[in-house]
């Protein structure tokens, strides 16, 4: 496993990290029993990930709970990102008041004693900058040694450039951002983040299972992604025939992915979520190889011709 510089805060992070978004999240999927999920982190630990990313609302606080069950004793083995604003009971809250709250709660949760990395959960745009004291709050939790470094996760390069420049952004220490073959928009602000030395973390890398290889025209989906309408679902068919190029051989277009991102040299972590052995073991598969640079410009190529004027949802 392939390991990248976590941005200045002295830390490195396997490549393909664990996103933990699944893990015990009896809201949008079938839930893995207790021993099942323990296990998947200790297979993920085996093969060379360290990068575990989960929030407390995921499972309402049962990926925490997992996460931290499964790390006991073998804690200083990971990097763990959590985040605010959306809380373990369920509802969202972005307020200045809840952070020491919620990240205790995550503390707790997670059975650790410092979070390395705590970001605010796609908030509103008005928070990006910093003026409602965010930051500051989370400077505090810093100087306390109870987090390590802090951020935001946001979607569109605009929100990007704002938390980094924004009047209070200065302490950002990393983000966590949606890119991936069919949304590269936020490239647009990579180099901006590189420059300041600020990690990349990506999430939603197989566009919410599209570039997974499993679906396709005939899908038909249910729970968290039936929001695709049949025209959306035709679009994004239609493009992944498109794509075919970047498999073969022994690349799966969940691997090619997961490389497309890792092209990128501000990138230090992509997570895909992780729900079985197999799909653990072609995750890390990725970071054996590279996607060839003509494939890499194929693919931004066609990103600025084809779909980056379409509305396909998320």
């Amino acid at each position: 496993m392939n390991k990248r510089r976590y941005g200045s805060t002295g830390m490195t992070v396997s490549e393909i990290g664990f996103g933990a978004w699944q893990l015990g999240n009896r809201q949008e999927w079938e839930a893995m029993d207790e021993t099942s999920a323990i296990s998947l982190v200790h297979e993920a630990l085996a093969m060379g990930i360290n990068f575990f990313d989960t929030a407390p609302n995921y499972g309402l606080g049962n990926s925490e709970t997992l996460l931290g069950k499964a790390l006991k004793g073998q804690r200083e083995k990971a990097v763990i990102n959590t985040k605010f604003g959306h809380h373990a009971g369920g509802e969202t809250d972005f307020g200045v008041r809840r952070i020491r709250e919620s990240v205790e709660g995550s503390l707790k949760r997670l059975q650790t004693d410092y979070i390395d990395s705590v970001i605010i959960h796609n908030p509103p745009f008005e928070l990006l900058d910093g003026k409602f004291g965010h930051y500051a709050e989370f400077e505090k939790l810093k100087a306390e040694g109870k987090i390590g470094a802090y951020g935001v996760s946001v979607d569109s390069a605009r929100e990007m450039r704002e938390a980094v420049t924004g009047g209070g952004g200065t302490g950002i220490g990393v983000i966590e951002v949606m890119f991936n073959i069919f949304y590269q928009e936020t490239a647009d602000a990579f180099a901006l983040a590189q420059e300041r030395d600020i990690p990349l973390i990506i999430k939603v890398p197989l566009d919410s299972g599209w570039l997974s290889g499993k679906y396709g025209s005939e899908s038909i989906f249910s729970g968290v992604r039936s929001r695709w309408s049949p025209e959306i679902i035709r679009k994004r068919a239609a493009l992944l025939d498109k794509i075919k190029f970047v498999t073969g051989g022994n690349t799966t277009l969940a691997m090619a992915a997961l490389r497309f991102i890792l092209s990128y040299p501000a990138v230090a972590t992509v997570i895909p979520g992780v729900r079985s052995h197999a799909q653990l073991e072609e995750n890390v598969s990725a970071s054996a190889g590279s996607m060839p640079e003509d494939q890499v410009r194929r693919l931004e190529q066609l990103w600025q011709s084809e779909i980056r004027d379409q509305q396909l949802g998320w």
